[in-house]
């Protein structure tokens, strides 16, 4: 008798990469919070790696919720018509989807920012709420969503390549252009992409329960 079952590899991924970014993010937070070896070792590259410029601060821009934000908003418009256009069922559930987990997005990296207080480097003055990046959050979950969605309308190989190419691009701009500024701490950042790493997950999975085109 066969039965049809999902490839183990397909079934177990999402359970991976949630236990090792989650407890990647323990780990971090606690080297952070502690002032553990971790965390005197990310001030030491911080301070090799700062320095400023127009070029850091552009990519770091990147970011911002007034640039990752529309750029998100847009591609789910049109996903979202293609979809109806096509007419797949419950057309406009991705692009919710979507845009629900943005908006989590400050709900839960804002209480994380205040719990830890961690300062900024030097050039950020006195204050605190660097742990972890916001604006790396922002960028991984718009960008990362945006792919996405418009996976499955992407019918070659060359252009599903190239929306991650550019999601990673993107993410990786935003990531050197915080830390080259002096925004943030290497941690901050890679703490994020930890964190948003489990959200991504999360929205992946209910996109893959849905009906595809």
């Amino acid at each position: 008798m066969s039965t049809s079952r999902e490839p183990a590899p397909r079934r177990r991924w999402p359970a991976c990469v949630l236990a090792t970014a989650g407890l990647l993010f323990l780990l971090l937070t606690w080297q952070v919070v502690a002032q553990g070896p971790l965390a005197r070792a990310d001030r030491r590259l911080s301070g090799d790696l700062v320095r400023p410029d127009r070029v850091s601060g552009v990519l770091a821009d990147l970011g911002n919720i007034i640039v990752a934000v529309p750029v998100l908003a847009v591609v789910l418009v049109c996903a979202a018509w293609r979809a109806r256009c096509a007419g797949t069922r419950r057309w406009w559930l991705p692009s919710v989807a979507a845009a629900v987990l943005m908006a989590v997005v400050p709900v839960v990296v804002v209480p994380l920012k205040d719990l830890v207080a961690r300062p900024g480097p030097p050039v950020m003055g006195p204050a605190t709420g660097f742990f972890p990046s916001g604006h790396t959050a922002t960028a991984a979950v718009a960008y990362g969503s945006a792919a996405l969605v418009l996976w499955p309308w992407l019918r070659t190989s060359y252009a599903r390549r190239g929306v991650l190419l550019a999601c990673l691009a993107l993410n990786l701009g935003v990531a050197f252009g915080l830390v080259r500024h002096g925004y943030h701490w290497p941690l901050d950042v890679v703490a994020s992409w930890c964190l948003c790493a489990v959200l991504l997950t999360g929205l992946a999975v209910f996109l893959g329960r849905d009906d595809r085109p």
